[in-house]
């Protein structure tokens, strides 16, 4: 396989799509190494982070970004959804042939369809939960009927846009009464619930290949204990570099999908999130992309981003470097007035910095006055990461870093790393 080369006479060219903390840091990671960056913005909030870093175009003014993808002689694009795969320009940006860290036909059916994992699942021997569809509360409900058990709620189609978002339900009667609540729209897909001995795992996927990456964990509920609602991205994190694969979870759940893989070309960025029962690690859900948590851990871990993430959208044998003295990194989310619950929104509050940050400090939904200052624009504030050789210090270094950071009605959770780590444990 020949290896494409950095264009000869300037930068490779990079066009990120989204917004926020994602679109900040991949920007400043890959502008670092080399890139010049530039940045479509997906969402209608969040705009002025990306701001800091590139130039930034809005979807209102370019409602198709495949005119801007050519005019800018972009390279390749990182997007950080898998929403675009579904926008009317969708099939264009495919057939402009510009490589997408993320893949697209079959191979994005891996996330966007939630039994399509579970089907391949049984096709390869990999371990999946029991899991339903129904495409109404009817028939929902004759299933939890025939087959009693307490299960996670989700939407049968993946997208920002679901009419249900995950609902994890311990009990089976916690199951009935949400059953007689959600929206039934797109149907309900019914996945049993394990517990919490959740863990993931990230790869690259390229030249035929698979580059176990990093093990994750995500604090997904709004509150310490894990107690709240699951909130709409993860409240904290923790990677660890794990090239490895030290807690088995890329040779269980990912290698056996490599034929998949190569039969379907499939090339970038795959996550599996995993429970641990009897001792054997089932799959919860497969993702096609990096990830808003972690995405700037990852990239923060590497060496030579900006020709690693060429190098997967090119299909490219990758020459991973990683940086000395990060095997660990920790992240921490500034919320907002209101958080979880996003119904409750307050004014636009002031965010002060008592200090200088001496770690990542990536901002979210934050604006700046006319005279500079910032200001809250909505629920997610800023998200801290913080890297060390020792996954201890990680943390210090991030809870030293986010208290820092001032915002009347603000929180954070404070037990991230006292529970759910190593890998496996409750």
């Amino acid at each position: 396989m020949t290896q494409d080369p950095f264009p000869s006479n300037r930068s490779p060219r990079v066009l990120v799509l989204g917004v926020g903390a994602f679109a900040q840091s991949v920007l400043n990671y890959l502008k670092e190494d080399g890139a010049e960056v530039h940045c479509y913005l997906t969402r209608d909030y969040a705009h002025y982070p990306p701001s800091t870093a590139g130039q930034v175009y809005l979807a209102e003014i370019h409602p198709n970004p495949c005119k801007l993808v050519r005019d800018l002689e972009i390279d390749f694009i990182v997007p950080m959804s898998i929403a675009w795969h579904d926008a009317e320009w969708a099939a264009e940006l495919i057939a402009s042939e510009i490589p997408i860290l993320s893949p697209f036909g079959e191979g994005m059916r891996l996330e966007r369809e939630r039994d399509f994992g579970r089907e391949l699942g049984a096709q390869y021997g990999v371990s999946w939960p029991e899991c339903h569809i129904a495409q109404n509360k009817l028939q929902a409900i004759k299933i939890l009927h025939e087959h009693p058990m307490a299960y996670v709620i989700k939407n049968p189609l993946c997208s920002p846009t679901s009419p249900i978002h995950t609902i994890v339900c311990e009990t089976v009667d916690d199951t009935r009464s949400w059953l007689e609540r959600i929206d039934y729209a797109e149907g309900v897909f019914l996945q049993e619930y394990l517990g919490r001995r959740e863990a993931g795992h990230i790869a690259f996927v390229s030249g035929g290949k698979i580059y176990p990456l990093i093990t994750n964990q995500e604090y997904k509920h709004a509150f310490n204990g894990d107690m709240g609602i699951i909130a709409g991205a993860p409240l904290g994190g923790l990677v660890q570099l794990d090239t490895d694969d030290v807690y088995a979870l890329a040779h269980e759940l990912l290698l056996p999908l490599l034929p998949w893989f190569r039969e379907t070309n499939y090339h970038g960025p795959v996550q599996v999130t995993a429970c641990k029962k009897n001792d054997i690690w089932q799959v919860v859900e497969y993702n096609v992309r990096l990830g808003v948590t972690c995405a700037p851990m990852l990239l923060g871990l590497l060496q030579n981003p900006l020709q690693v993430l060429w190098d997967v959208t090119h299909n490219n044998k990758l020459n991973l470097k990683f940086k000395e003295n990060r095997r660990f990194a920790c992240s921490l989310t500034l919320a907002g007035f209101g958080y979880p619950y996003t119904q409750v929104t307050g004014p636009k509050l002031p965010v002060t910095l008592s200090r200088p940050a001496d770690c990542d400090l990536w901002w979210n939904e934050v604006d700046t006055s006319s005279g500079g200052e910032l200001h809250m624009t909505g629920h997610r504030i800023a998200e801290v990461i913080a890297f060390a050789d020792e996954l201890d210090d990680a943390i210090a270094r991030a809870y030293a870093n986010i208290d820092k950071i001032h915002c009347v009605g603000s929180y954070f959770r404070t037990d991230i790393g006292e529970s759910k780590w190593p890998p496996g444990t409750p």
